[in-house]
């Protein structure tokens, strides 16, 4: 494998009645800004049992955070926090509320514009606020990473940005909390955590090594138990397979000794930029067509992926054969828990794509090095 550091200093707290963790954790800070989506905390119990901890502490409340999170909601934030000398912030949610409080958290210790500083000009931060999390929703894995991710609507971009000031002091992880998620959103992040395995593993170096093993080991968690939890939302051993997969997919550990890739991440950031599309929707249609315009080069890892991943007999099969199988069944797979495979079920217009690639952040990796054409390519492909 590649020479690689890692480090994650998010201490986790995984398992039922953890939030009961959440008093001791902040018992440092005072002023606390609450961050939440659209109110399902309210109505499935999350807020009680958060708000039962804040006792006695000065909470100030930023809802209505959406998926795929905006800028806007990011400057409310930044608002708050600057006013009120917040000292902490506690994102209750998914990845999305976690990833506009990260960007709350760094954008709160400048005067400069967020968005323009960070996201754009790429400067790094000196300072950000704490944050911790109670995450609800399997997916994202924001609860422990050091990255964010924002949409632009004026500017139709959507950028992540990473720095080790924003990885979360610590991650209450309770798959009890994921049982009232809407199934669509179930379906999303478990293409989403899919996905980001395969960022990894679709990279040199393509012999067989450790971490391979393991994305491989989370992928089959995933097929596995996505299927139990559609068949049953309470099977809470269902629950907790995704929910620490979506973590350790995320968390560094799949792309040590890694070059890595993520360019189906940037093929699906432009889709949301222009139509707000659920990111899980969206890669887990253009992914696979990304995979499908590079497998020619990399058969030994495709095969492999066949066979470990999806069972796929190569008996009497040619590597091209057996590779463009594997990626098949992923789509398949994608299919049958009743994710989108194509653009046009997205309602993406095709008269759009030119324009999409054209504004598509691409870069050179081990396994792609895309032009514009190549990215109207595998649109037109997808749709």
């Amino acid at each position: 494998m590649n020479n690689f550091t890692f480090l994650n200093p998010v201490r986790v707290h995984f398992g039922k009645g953890q939030v009961e963790k959440l008093a001791e954790e902040l018992k440092d800070y005072n002023k606390i800004l609450l961050t939440y989506g659209g109110g399902s905390i309210k109505k499935n119990g999350v807020y009680d049992d958060v708000m039962k901890a804040l006792d006695g502490k000065e909470v100030f409340e930023l809802s209505g955070i959406t998926p795929n999170p905006k800028t806007d909601k990011v400057y409310e934030g930044i608002k708050i926090c600057k006013e009120n000398n917040i000292d902490f912030i506690l994102a209750v949610g998914g990845g999305s509320t976690l990833d506009c409080s990260k960007a709350i958290a760094m954008g709160s210790k400048t005067d400069e514009d967020f968005w323009d500083y960070f996201f754009e000009q790429k400067n790094k931060p000196e300072s950000a606020l704490p944050l911790g999390t109670v995450i609800t929703m399997a997916g994202t894995g924001s609860e422990m990473d050091d990255s964010c991710v924002i949409s632009n609507v004026e500017r139709k971009k959507k950028y992540g940005y990473g720095n080790k000031l924003l990885y979360p002091v610590f991650s209450i992880i309770d798959p009890e909390y994921t049982y009232s998620l809407p199934q669509y959103q179930l379906i999303s992040g478990s293409c989403d955590m899919f996905s980001h395995i395969m960022e990894e593993y679709f990279s040199e170096p393509d012999y067989k090594n450790t971490t391979d093993n393991i994305s491989e080991a989370l992928m089959k968690t995933v097929i596995e138990n996505i299927r139990i939890a559609l068949k049953n939302p309470k099977d809470y051993q269902a629950r907790s397979n995704l929910m620490w997969t979506s973590t350790l997919a995320i968390n560094g550990l799949t792309a040590c000794g890694k070059a890595s890739d993520w360019l189906s991440h940037s093929l699906e950031h432009t889709l949301s930029a222009y139509f707000d599309v659920a990111h899980g929707m969206g890669l887990a249609v253009v992914h696979p067509n990304y995979l499908k315009f590079v497998y020619k080069n990399h058969l030994e890892k495709f095969k492999r992926f066949a066979v470990n991943v999806w069972n796929i007999d190569p008996e009497g099969k040619s590597d091209e054969e057996l590779s463009l199988a594997g990626i098949e069944a992923l789509q398949d797979f994608f299919k049958e828990i009743g994710a989108p495979t194509t653009l046009r079920e997205l309602n993406i217009p095709q008269e759009k794509i030119r324009e999409m690639a054209e504004h598509t952040r691409v870069y050179p990796t081990t396994y792609s090095n895309l032009s514009v054409d190549d990215i109207e390519t595998i649109y037109n492909n997808a749709y």
